[in-house]
């Protein structure tokens, strides 16, 4: 029975930013319980490459090369991943990037293409499969926020603005969609050892020092750690679960 709460076999999930990071943590995961896989992204060869590895370990997956901020893209992305997989069960609303400057320093340009691929896409993409998981009789939707939904840093004034946007934007759709079953989560994950995290270490002096300092499981986060709050949010094990913010962070929120 408790094997049965956590078991994916025969769901399809679309994981978008799923080429790499934690969405493609998150995707080996959901392979791994039993899911069919869209990893979808911009760079089609990465796409292509984490593809060929969810198939080696006997994954069923495809690669979708789509912009998610842009609406037609996404609604093919959808049409495309139930055509060739057959439904849609599970959303993980992963794509982001980070423009590190102080709000006094950031263009209005650079704020707004945060704010459009962290946070709108999440929209656009959850807009989209809507009707699919409708459909389905149930779903859910993972939406990935970070330890700055909680508090802000100097450096990161709109990725801050986007991922408490994302804790909110879930809570809503949690509400909205809780008549057609479908559970809505967010992760928030800490310092996760990542390529976007490496950029980091190299323009921030002493970060590195600092998050292992602060950090009581005392070091950074790797994409495995993203498997099973992955597994746990897309199964029935969660379906009493909705509207959640989850830390993943190695309890780097919790300290004072």
């Amino acid at each position: 029975m408790m094997s049965a709460l956590f078991d994916l076999t025969g769901k399809v999930a679309i994981v978008t930013g799923g080429n790499g990071g934690i969405g493609f943590g998150m995707a080996q995961g959901l392979a791994e319980a039993g899911a069919a896989i869209a990893v979808v992204g911009r760079n089609e060869a990465k796409s292509n490459a984490a593809v060929a590895e969810l198939n080696a370990r006997g994954a069923r997956a495809i690669s979708v090369t789509a912009d998610v901020t842009d609406k037609a893209a996404v609604a093919g992305m959808v049409e495309r991943t139930v055509r060739e997989l057959g439904r849609l069960d599970i959303l993980v609303n992963n794509a982001g990037i980070n423009i590190r400057k102080p709000p006094h320093a950031l263009e209005v340009e650079e704020w707004e293409n945060v704010i459009k691929t962290n946070l709108t896409s999440a929209f656009l993409c959850s807009q989209a499969a809507h009707p699919a998981m409708k459909k389905a009789g149930g779903a859910k939707i993972i939406n990935i926020g970070s330890m700055m939904s909680i508090f802000g840093a100097s450096f990161a004034p709109a990725y801050a603005a986007s991922k408490g946007g994302i804790v909110q934007f879930t809570r809503s759709c949690a509400v909205a969609w809780a008549a057609d079953n479908i559970q809505v989560n967010a992760v928030l994950p800490g310092w996760i050892d990542t390529d976007l995290t490496k950029r980091a270490r190299e323009q921030i002096d002493g970060l590195h020092e600092r998050v292992l300092a602060r950090t009581p499981a005392a070091r950074w986060g790797v994409t495995p750690d993203f498997a099973g709050i992955a597994v746990f949010l897309a199964s029935h094990a969660s379906d009493f679960v909705t509207g959640t913010a989850i830390p993943v962070d190695g309890g780097f929120s919790i300290m004072g």
